[in-house]
């Protein structure tokens, strides 16, 4: 069912999410839901970064789309055209076309999903909103990027656990099983490790966590766009992601999913002209939360980002997260047995617990990079590795290209 054309009167600040979303007016790119029609070439054709590199750093920035370029000259001309009206009457309407597409694509509803300039700003969001009481222990793992641990690190009241990995590759959930008790505020740790590629079973993670009266609280950064999602299935309390590496959106944005019935029992004590009913009175002499999600805004967000952020989405949407796991397992098998075939040895996840997120272990891994990047191709490194991500718009070609480039070093 088509979404609603805007009302361009600024009671739209009392509606509900969604209500004045508006059709997107960017031409639809040539791709399909059903797997045997998907054409990879057109895909291909949306990111110009394509043919001019082999590009296999999706984890640390996803591609550019022509798509997203587009909305990002409609931000431009509308703002050449209107000036500030371009406030009411697009730029509005496209943070909650964006908001839409995140929900629908995390499984959950748009009134569980805030905007927010980075996750270190959702984190902080989140932990300005729970009451602690008793509870001031708060577990995370070494394996996590170090936002996570520096949230709570410098707050003195907080004891930190810092949960050690047996094998520099995951974090068993009976570990986190035996460091929570009743004390225990948050499990804070990843949905995909930025160093290791795994993927952790947050479903088991949030029980842990609820049994003994935790909240949990998760860093989807690089799962949401490589790892199916269904939020609401998972029980998690919060989940925080964002546009710039899988999702192909840029720099400058975040995602905080909030748990339903949460939202209203959670009275963050930072705030902003964006998180009140009142929006648009200019009334400093009261404030009330909104009633969803919105509550957890920090301002006004970057809108180039919202714009590039929904070319990313469209297209993950339209290619579809079943048919880019897919493809980002053909590509991580092929890359592991070439890696394997040309004398690398690599440490890696068990099946059910890996992403496309590959480690190669490497003396000099800042000058491999360097190194391969003079050769067209770029990827990341990070100590004593250098890290590939391949994602869905990649071909075997490309992967062959780097893992050959890097054995010839």
């Amino acid at each position: 069912m088509p979404r609603p054309q805007p009302d361009r009167n600024p009671i739209w600040r009392h509606l509900p999410i969604a209500v004045y979303c508006r059709h997107s007016s960017i031409q639809a790119i040539a791709v399909t839901s059903d797997p045997s029609a998907f054409d990879l070439s057109s895909v291909r054709a949306e990111f110009p970064i394509l043919a001019r590199r082999t590009y296999l750093n999706s984890c640390s920035l996803g591609a550019l789309s022509k798509r997203s370029e587009r909305y990002l000259d409609e931000f431009q001309e509308n703002w050449h055209d209107m000036g500030a009206s371009a406030w009411y009457q697009h730029w509005l309407s496209r943070i909650e076309d964006l908001r839409v597409l995140v929900a629908d694509f995390w499984g959950s509803s748009a009134a569980e999903v805030a905007c927010l300039p980075s996750t270190s700003a959702a984190l902080a969001m989140v932990g300005e909103s729970v009451p602690t009481g008793s509870r001031n222990k708060v577990i995370c793992t070494e394996l996590d990027f170090p936002t996570l641990p520096y949230q709570w690190m410098v707050k003195p009241e907080i004891e930190l656990v810092v949960l050690e990995s047996p094998d520099g590759i995951r974090v068993d959930p009976e570990q986190f099983e035996a460091a929570v008790d009743e004390r225990t505020l948050f499990v804070a740790t990843s949905h995909v490790f930025f160093t290791t590629g795994y993927v952790q079973d947050i479903s088991t993670l949030a029980r842990i966590a609820h049994d003994a009266g935790a909240y949990c609280i998760i860093d989807g950064y690089q799962g949401a766009g490589q790892v199916p999602l269904k939020l609401t299935d998972t029980d998690v309390d919060f989940y925080t992601a964002g546009p710039l590496k899988w999702l192909c959106g840029g720099p400058g944005l975040a995602y905080l999913y909030v748990k339903s019935e949460l939202i209203t029992q959670l009275k963050p004590r930072i705030t902003s002209w964006f998180a009140t009913t009142q929006q648009f009175d200019f009334n400093p002499s009261g404030f009330e939360y909104r009633p969803d999600a919105r509550r957890f805004e920090l301002g006004t967000p970057a809108l180039p980002t919202v714009h590039t952020a929904l070319g990313g989405q469209e297209i993950l949407d339209a290619v579809g997260i079943d048919q880019i796991v897919n493809l980002n397992n053909e590509l991580t098998n092929h890359l592991i047995n070439k890696a394997h075939d040309s004398g690398f040895k690599i440490a890696l996840p068990e099946l059910e617990h890996r992403s496309a997120i590959i480690m190669i272990p490497h003396e000099d891994p800042i000058s491999a990079v360097a190194y391969l990047a003079k050769e067209g191709v770029i990827v990341d490194h990070r100590p004593g590795f250098v890290r590939i991500s391949p994602h869905f718009y990649n071909i075997k070609e490309e992967i062959d290209h780097c893992i050959e480039a890097l054995a010839s070093y």
